[in-house]
């Protein structure tokens, strides 16, 4: 096991070696999808980063459950106490039932996910197949004295709860200011305090969503799922809960609370955190109407709401990828389709390093610049996932590989198979990014038609038709390729 793996800590703001609770065993939980519409960017950033935290810590040896829920009941318009449930919302616009809601875009979801080679959680628990569960909890806290029953709804007393423990040390919020920044929403008069949370709530006669309990026919709060599944499944103590930085208050604030009120202590050691997707310098999500799906992404349509064209081309779902590894995951990346085009020229370079490597021929000696790539991409996994300087160190090693292709340097044969190795541990095992064969039926096709077009060059020219030689090479440069001789033939590129 790796003891030099160090990830920061959003409880702490400090990074810190990681350490399990159980030796060789980690418990991960990330909070999953609201499922009422399609997924955007915003979802893809933490899909991915924690799917990469998932890969690397299975490459140290770890056994690793990852749960990761989706939330199909319980989330109010504005993440508040009041209003409508998204979902039902969403079922009510459609005509549909809301468990047909959840199921077309849980569908959707899991194809995107599968696109952008995101691998499967462990566990992925719903939270309307865990109402018994929260129940249950919702007793533990009213048992301990840290919630209140108003009108058949129940709410966590958050100034009783911070007279024994600390509400707010994750966000970094006090009270006083927590409460100077709660909203007063219309209805809430049942509450003792303002920042108080739901942690059942009666339904309206008008919700659609709602099973018995002993205080009201009702729904779950939001915030109380994730307290639940994740220590259903992970234990009163676990490892790792990640999510969205746009989580941390009150959604996370509010876990922990819940959490420690029913066990008497705190369950989770380390928190992280991914910063977010944003637009012109504004959060993408579904709430702000700024977000750009991921379908859309795949084939290139986006319309803004004055009906202007967002994406200037369709990108592929690992250039999507790539694009969200190229910054460290506490970071903001900021969309343009200039950074998504330098993230499809980026990977393309990858790509064709890669491609490169089973074409050149071993030499005695190594005069390439590729010593001690696997340490570099190690040690930079290890400091907090920092992906874009694997990725950096990743391209050094192309650029040694070209000049080796191109004969300008030579690399020995355990050099080659140490290079080999390194790209697909780093770049595919742990980076999830598809740099070898992953071509599709129509890319190979392709391929196929570009190796047969040089071929006839290369006749041309053992021919000596210059001619036919220089239309060939000409029209493919027309068409944005470019051709490159070597002394083991020519090569192309797009």
């Amino acid at each position: 096991m790796d003891n030099n793996f160090r990830i920061y800590n959003t409880l702490t703001r400090k990074k810190e070696v990681f350490k399990p609770i159980h030796p060789g065993h980690v418990g991960m939980y990330v909070c999953g999808p609201t499922v009422y519409g399609p997924a955007h960017l915003g979802h893809a950033r933490p899909a991915i980063t924690f799917d990469v935290l998932f890969r690397y810590l299975k490459s140290l040896g770890y056994k690793v459950r990852y749960v990761r829920n989706i939330t199909d009941v319980g989330h109010l318009e504005h993440d508040a106490d009041e209003g409508e449930d998204k979902i039902a919302k969403k079922a009510r616009l459609e005509q549909l039932e809301p468990m047909e809601v959840v199921q077309h875009y849980l569908t959707l979801y899991h194809d995107d996910m599968r696109a952008l080679n995101v691998l499967p959680p462990s566990i992925e628990p719903h939270a309307s197949g865990h109402i018994i569960e929260q129940i249950e909890f919702v007793k533990k806290i009213l048992d301990a004295g840290f919630a209140y029953i108003a009108d058949g709804s129940v709410y966590f007393d958050v100034e009783k709860y911070n007279r024994t423990y600390h509400y707010g040390k994750l966000s970094g919020r006090d009270l006083e200011n927590t409460l100077t920044n709660t909203r007063e929403l219309d209805g809430q008069t049942e509450k003792h305090n303002p920042y108080d949370f739901a942690i059942w709530k009666k339904a309206q006669p008008e919700h659609i969503m709602h099973w018995p309990s002993p205080w009201s026919e009702g729904f779950p709060g939001w915030h109380l799922e994730c307290s639940t599944m994740g220590t259903k499944y992970l234990g009163e103590e676990f490892d790792i809960h990640g999510g969205g930085m746009d989580l941390i208050f009150p959604h996370h604030e509010c876990e922990i609370a819940q959490s420690t009120a029913a066990l008497g202590h705190e369950t989770v050691h380390y928190w992280m955190h991914n910063n977010m997707i944003t637009i012109n310098g504004q959060k993408m999500g579904k709430s702000l109407g700024n977000f750009i799906t991921l379908e859309e992404f795949f084939n290139g349509s986006h319309k803004n709401a004055q009906g202007d064209e967002m994406l200037a081309q369709a990108y592929t779902p690992m250039t999507i990828r790539f694009f969200i590894l190229q910054a460290h995951y506490r970071s903001t990346v900021d969309f343009s389709n200039e950074a998504l085009q330098a993230a499809e020229k980026g990977l393309a370079r990858l790509r064709d390093a890669v491609a490169r490597l089973d074409k050149i021929q071993p030499a005695d000696k190594t005069t390439a610049d590729v010593d001690g790539l696997r340490q570099k991409c190690q040690e930079a996994m290890d400091d907090d996932l920092n992906t874009p300087i694997v990725i950096s160190h990743l391209f050094d090693a192309s650029k040694a590989i070209n000049l080796a292709a191109d004969g300008k340097a030579t690399i020995s044969a355990a050099d080659l198979d140490e290079l080999k190795s390194a790209f697909h541990t780093y770049g595919e095992e742990i980076l999830g990014l598809q740099l070898a064969g992953a071509q599709s039926d129509n890319s190979k096709a392709f391929a196929g038609a570009m190796d047969l077009l040089l071929q006839l060059r290369a006749q041309a020219k053992k021919n000596k038709d210059w001619a036919t030689s220089d239309q060939i090479r000409d029209s493919l440069a027309a068409l944005g390729f470019t051709i490159k001789d070597t002394k083991d033939g020519a090569e192309w590129s797009l």
